[in-house]
């Protein structure tokens, strides 16, 4: 299943957030999207996933979503959003039990996704026992669990420490490289887009508009160590988007 954001438009009253936004996110690849504080991103995510209906334009889903695709537009939070007296496999369960799954097929599910995000040996274990990497690892789990037929990532890795977050961008390569999976994923930081996207949507200052869509042309197989072509793409956005971040930076701190 495909993604069009088809120009879409969103105000709050009398204040335009976002304006004319008219990019695709295609099956099997991670779309980044950055852009200066205030700009609109986590706003479009939530247009994405039909928590909010834009003001103009649309989100249209071509082709049809897995099978078995219990969710087709699923999110991973930057602050886990797990529930503190529920194990990993509790808090997995969670969303399978929405949709009346329970008993050995739920089993099946959780161990499934408790191997493939490399957390077989805590699925026992409570939020409070484990790191903020492997509480992001259950949430990336309970997401999965679901088959989506994209992810609706917001700032996942923005919560960690940055040894961290780069232990958890190693695995988010490794489980693309496994499973192919589709992503939105809203960051403000730019290795964080480099490193993980097919293409990255930079947006304006608010109201957010694309202001360009990189396509990065280093495989994400060869992405585990930072290459020329890496920092060179890093380098052109943070030259595009520099003044305006600096701006909008300024802007937040006087409100």
């Amino acid at each position: 299943m495909d993604l069009h954001l088809y120009h879409i438009t969103h105000r709050y009253g009398g204040t335009e957030v976002l304006a004319d936004i008219d990019f695709r996110i295609e099956r099997g690849q991670i779309v980044c999207i950055i852009g200066p504080s205030g700009c609109g991103k986590s706003t479009l995510l939530r247009l994405i996933g039909g928590l909010e209906r834009p003001s103009e334009g649309r989100v249209l889903q071509e082709g049809e979503p897995p099978a078995d695709s219990l969710n087709p537009l699923t999110y991973v939070f930057q602050d886990f959003a797990l529930l503190p007296w529920r194990t990993a496999r509790g808090n997995i369960s969670l969303v399978l039990e929405d949709h009346g799954i329970r008993g050995d097929e739920a089993d099946a599910i959780i161990d499934d996704v408790l191997r493939r995000t490399k957390l077989t040996e805590f699925g026992a274990a409570l939020p409070r026992q484990l790191s903020g990497g492997m509480k992001q690892r259950v949430a990336i789990a309970r997401a999965l669990a679901v088959r989506p037929a994209c992810l609706l990532m917001d700032e996942p890795l923005s919560a960690l420490d940055a040894q961290t977050r780069e232990l958890l961008m190693d695995d988010l390569l490794e489980l693309w490289l496994r499973e192919r999976f589709t992503a939105c994923y809203v960051t403000h930081n730019l290795q964080e887009a480099v490193r993980l996207g097919h293409r990255v949507v930079l947006l304006s200052r608010r109201p957010g508009r694309v202001r360009e869509v990189l396509d990065i042309e280093v495989a994400l197989e060869e992405r585990e160590v930072a290459t020329p072509a890496l920092a060179d793409a890093q380098q052109h956005l943070w030259a595009l988007m520099r003044d305006e971040a600096l701006a909008a930076d300024h802007e937040l701190s006087d409100a």
